[in-house]
């Protein structure tokens, strides 16, 4: 068996050559004057070899000792070797697949898919928000309370609806890397009671038959931007979303089938959408048509 002055004194020499010590352990002597801590085993019929390390970083007694971890495994049936390479590629599959990095190929599959890129902008807004916490780490590696810190970031704000959205957005991230093999769970799953509700506030709304008109006569004798009119008496036609309306182009129009077609990429549940048109909204339209035709959209001023 070795001993530390054995180790010590052995000298380089032209050829790289072995110091037995005992049950397949031996030490590699370079030419350079490196030593290596090796072990020779046999699996199934045959002969390999583990690499443990470098003297004098690895020292005699742990090189013995996980020389014993390493016939422990083989008497398992397990092979050391194959075992240390699959732990080598598996850490470095892991170092390649950060949240950021997987956060990142999510939104431009999310892109192709067709997400509007508002959408993809309000999400990327979020994911900025989230990388300095856990962007760099793998994503497999991620625990409920990493995740849970980048919500209570948010939360100590007082947004306390982006820190809503912000476990959403990381629980669909985490389900893609689940889709993809980068991790096994969702770790922002159960998170949900996790952080402070945001108080509903609704928003004015006319519920009374008879405001209506009123709503319907201020807009008439509304007297602002020629294009703002428009798009208000256009409004209670079409019964669109603001952003639709406000995105609306003229090849949307069919003036001649009297449909106003508005494409999926647009539209909240990215559906295609079509408008049947009245005569009045004709009318209106071919009136909004003689100011903003020359544009790309119906109404540029509020683009």
């Amino acid at each position: 068996m070795l001993t530390y002055i054995q180790i010590n004194a052995a000298k380089p020499r032209a050829k790289a050559w072995n110091l037995s010590d005992s049950q397949g352990l031996y030490l590699v002597i370079q030419p350079n004057g490196s030593k290596l801590w090796r072990f020779n085993y046999r699996f199934l019929d045959k002969q390999k070899k583990l690499h443990l390390g470098g003297w004098p970083t690895l020292s005699l007694a742990d090189a013995r000792a996980r020389r014993d971890e390493a016939r422990k495994k083989v008497a398992e049936g397990i092979d050391p070797a194959l075992e240390k390479k699959r732990a080598r590629i598996a850490a470095k599959y892991a170092a390649a697949n950060t949240f950021e990095a997987v956060a990142e190929e999510w939104l431009v599959k999310c892109e192709r898919d067709g997400l509007a890129p508002v959408t993809v902008d309000k999400i990327r807004w979020l994911l900025a928000k989230a990388y300095p916490v856990i962007g760099s780490i793998p994503i497999a590696q991620i625990t409920p309370h990493e995740a849970l810190a980048v919500l209570r970031k948010v939360e100590a704000t007082g947004a306390y609806e982006s820190a809503r959205r912000m476990r959403s957005v990381l629980s669909r991230v985490f389900r893609y890397g689940v889709a993809t093999v980068r991790c096994d769970k969702d770790v922002a799953a159960d998170l949900r009671g996790a952080i402070a509700s945001p108080k509903v506030k609704h928003f004015a709304a006319i519920t009374k038959p008879s405001e209506v008109g009123a709503l319907l006569r201020a807009i008439d004798g509304y007297s602002g931007h020629k294009v703002t009119v428009m798009a208000l008496r256009l409004s209670p036609h079409v019964l669109l979303r603001p952003g639709e309306l406000r995105q609306a182009e003229w090849t949307d129009i069919d003036f001649d089938e009297a449909i106003w077609f508005i494409p999926a990429e647009r539209m909240k549940m990215r559906r295609p959408h079509r408008v049947p048109l009245s005569r009045q909204v004709i009318a209106m339209l071919k009136e909004l048509h003689e100011h903003t035709h020359w544009w790309r959209y119906l109404f540029p001023a509020l683009v």
